[in-house]
């Protein structure tokens, strides 16, 4: 990670919230594209040595991503990500989309016994820097806390690291 690029995260247990933002050393369409195309998504959401591997996505308001996270020996950890809005044009130099994040079965039935969440994703123009910003809700501090528990931060770190060598190697394409 190039060190001069932001990155911040905040844990808010009186709100049940998580924020995150992190500067990307590409164009926002890049790193829109990142976040939206299951072929992209696939080689870096997951924190490695885990890969993701998408079953079904459908990017639109409404639209589901499920997916499953892959362990090297081969376990899955199925989730589902539910699209409720999304402002795929730019507007005052920002892209944003929301959804509802859950643990899943690979049938994509959300888990109601782990933690849910509700993401909200602003992309920020910065020319040939784009700041991702990721506000997460949970409906209670039960559910932030088991969250952090399974190890968010730290897997979530390591997976943005890998957006950055993926980013790296399209922009050298």
């Amino acid at each position: 990670m190039n060190n001069l690029l932001a990155f911040d995260f905040t844990v808010n247990k009186q709100s049940n919230t998580i924020t995150v933002k992190r500067e990307f050393a590409a164009e926002i369409s890049l790193v829109w594209d990142a976040y939206t195309k299951s072929e992209l998504l696939d080689q870096w959401w997951a924190p490695k040595p885990w890969k993701a591997r998408t079953r079904s996505l459908d990017f639109r308001e409404g639209g589901l991503w499920h997916y499953a996270m892959v362990g090297p020996n081969g376990e899955e950890h199925w989730a589902r990500a539910e699209y409720k809005t999304i402002q795929s044009q730019l507007v005052s130099g920002q892209k944003k989309f929301t959804g509802l994040d859950a643990f899943a079965d690979a049938a994509g039935n959300a888990n109601t016994d782990l933690p849910q969440s509700t993401w909200e994703i602003i992309f920020t123009d910065k020319g040939p820097i784009t700041l991702v910003e990721c506000h997460i809700s949970y409906s209670d501090l039960a559910q932030l806390e088991a969250t952090i528990q399974m190890g968010f931060k730290e897997g979530f770190a390591t997976a943005m690291e890998g957006l950055d060598e993926l980013l790296i190697s399209l922009k050298s394409k």
